[in-house]
């Protein structure tokens, strides 16, 4: 971390730098490394303006603030700085984060062996009772199961169905053919 100072109608003492360094170090651990920070302060009259300029990985973070002393502007101009790290960061991560979710559905799963497969594998099996009903029944039947869908013999034609679950709410049925 690179610390400049520009004092302009204001002594800088090894106080107010010691000052300024223990409160930046906090800030720090919101921003990659390298860090490039720029402290500017300043006196007009009896107003006292810290103005802090900190360039790092990800982009430029500006806080500016004044008060009647010197010691309460860095203060609070840090704690801006601190602030807009933050997000900074949380941004950055959040998007990191999507990022890794969106890639774990484009790229091909392989074998611990390191071998694909070119047919797919049975991973479990399942046993379902097949109990005879009416569609409606099945219906209802299939908003109060687990599973999206449910398997039937139709007491209408005799014959094995699967109703299922859509995405938009609605019911699909599958049926055998004639």
């Amino acid at each position: 971390m690179q610390i400049d100072y520009v004092a302009r109608s204001v002594p800088l003492s090894d106080d107010i730098r010691s000052f300024t360094e223990g409160k930046l170090e906090r800030a720090a651990r919101f921003l990659e490394e390298p860090v490039e920070i720029r402290v500017i302060l300043d006196a007009e009259g009896h107003r006292k303006i810290a103005e802090l300029h900190v360039r790092h990985k990800f982009g430029v973070l500006t806080a500016t603030e004044e008060s009647g002393e010197i010691r309460d502007s860095i203060h609070e101009a840090i704690e801006k700085l601190e602030k807009q790290a933050r997000r900074s960061r949380k941004k950055f991560m959040d998007r990191r984060r999507r990022g890794d979710r969106q890639m774990a559905h484009e790229w091909p799963v392989e074998n611990a062996s390191g071998e694909s497969d070119a047919s797919p594998r049975v991973i479990k099996t399942s046993t379902l009772s097949i109990k005879p009903m009416s569609l409606d029944e099945a219906a209802l039947r299939l908003e109060d199961a687990k599973n999206d869908f449910l398997v039937f013999r139709d007491t209408d034609h005799g014959k094995i169905n699967v109703l299922y679950k859509r995405r938009d709410g609605d019911y699909g049925l599958v049926t055998p053919e004639d």
